[in-house]
């Protein structure tokens, strides 16, 4: 099974369409705007080296008032969301009789985190997902997993729900790490490098497959329930059939939304499977919504609003495509999103309207920024954790 990047597709695409001269290049260039407010830093730390140039899904998560946050050779840090300071720290590499490789080589962690159950769950390339005490840091348990954890694990009815690159999806116990459950998915020959990060509700875990479906399964058990077609592959070669459905399903009211690369946003029935609506967007980002609104970055970089209930297009932003955005996160009156250079955008929402811009970390921003109470954290490639303001 091969894997592409981001970075591969952007590279097959520019490969398929041709190359211009360098006298006919045009500079990406961000477009001016006259910022309305300036972003407030409360504080910035620094994580280890913290992912550099891998492909990467270690997003923070948040507990109360503490801010988890780890790097990609392992390092794993509680900071406080008030100040920053450090409460704990805990290198997962430093046992070195518990861990199958040497202190000085990367554990390649690369999904998570998640906090569950008074445990943060972190899954690595290596194929081991750790589970860690959320109050000290100390190691609880590791297993090992048939596959790469390149997602966050999921939480909900008693278990912890992990998706793997190999294609199996795992219900773990919290407090041993034994196997409750596993389910085999379909795997196509080409990919996109990630997999969905899995959503528990009403009893069933969603997960989104490389085969372009939406699947759930019974939480307690494992057993199909369901699955609805988000994208159908066409065209005659591999990439131009790829349909990952590589973002986490969210899950509103009734219904599941879920979007694909090469294919659709679709709301689903989560009680039938049937499909309420489908939309022509095509995107590998995690998709974000408030009460009436869906906010998507497509594959392209293009920033949309559709009407939850119907899908209906409310406004759209393409003055940022091309920057390689991360997903959007709603963050009081405005969306906010990072790019690869390390800016971070702030939209109205309700208008798409550019609003600010501040520049933060030329390593660039991998992931979308986390809502915590009145602040955004933020982290960039090289492990610059920082919180700001939301503004009112």
């Amino acid at each position: 099974m091969k894997k592409l990047t981001a970075a591969s597709i952007a590279l097959c695409m520019a490969t398929l369409m041709g190359c211009s001269s360098s006298d006919d290049e045009e500079e990406l260039v961000l477009p001016e705007i006259v910022n309305q407010f300036e972003t407030d830093v409360v504080w910035q730390e620094s994580i280890g080296n913290g992912v550099e140039h891998y492909f990467s899904r270690l997003t923070p998560a948040i507990y109360k008032d503490r801010v988890f946050v780890a790097s990609r050779d392992g390092d794993i840090e509680a900071l406080s969301l008030e100040n920053g300071d450090t409460i704990w720290e805990t290198d997962i590499r430093e046992n070195s009789t518990f861990w199958p490789w040497e202190a000085d080589i990367s554990a390649k962690l690369s999904g998570g985190i998640l906090q569950a159950y008074g445990k943060l769950f972190i899954g690595s390339e290596h194929g081991y997902l750790v589970a860690l005490d959320r109050d000290t840091g100390d190691i609880a348990w590791r297993k090992k997993v048939p596959g790469e954890v390149l997602a966050s694990p999921a939480a909900g009815d008693g278990l912890i729900f992990v998706n793997l690159g190999s294609g199996k999806l795992l219900a773990l116990h919290p407090d041993t790490g034994e196997e409750r459950w596993s389910h085999e998915q379909e795997v196509p020959p080409l990919t996109l490098r990630g997999q969905s990060s899995p959503t528990v509700a009403n009893g069933g875990v969603l997960i989104g497959l490389e085969t372009g479906k939406l699947s759930v399964l019974i939480s307690d058990s494992g057993y199909s329930a369901w699955s609805a077609e988000i994208a159908t592959p066409k065209g005659s070669s591999e990439f131009e059939r790829l349909v990952d459905v590589d973002t986490r399903p969210v899950v509103s009211g009734p219904y599941a939304y879920a979007i694909a690369y090469n294919g659709n946003l679709a709301a689903v029935d989560i009680r039938s499977g049937n499909v309420v609506w489908k939309r022509e967007y095509s995107s590998y980002r995690e998709i974000s919504m408030d009460v009436q609104t869906i906010y998507v970055v497509d594959s392209d970089g293009v920033v949309y609003a559709l009407d939850k209930t119907s899908g209906i297009e409310r406004w759209s932003q393409p003055a940022l495509r091309g920057w390689y955005l991360t997903g959007p996160a709603v963050a009081g009156n405005y969306l906010a999103l990072g790019d690869q250079e390390g800016n971070l955008h702030w939209l109205n929402k309700e208008s798409g309207e550019l609003v600010s811009r501040e520049d933060f970390d030329s390593s660039g921003f991998f992931i979308e920024p986390i809502v915590a109470d009145d602040k955004l954290i933020l982290y960039t490639r090289d492990g610059e954790v920082s919180a700001v303001n939301i503004p009112n």
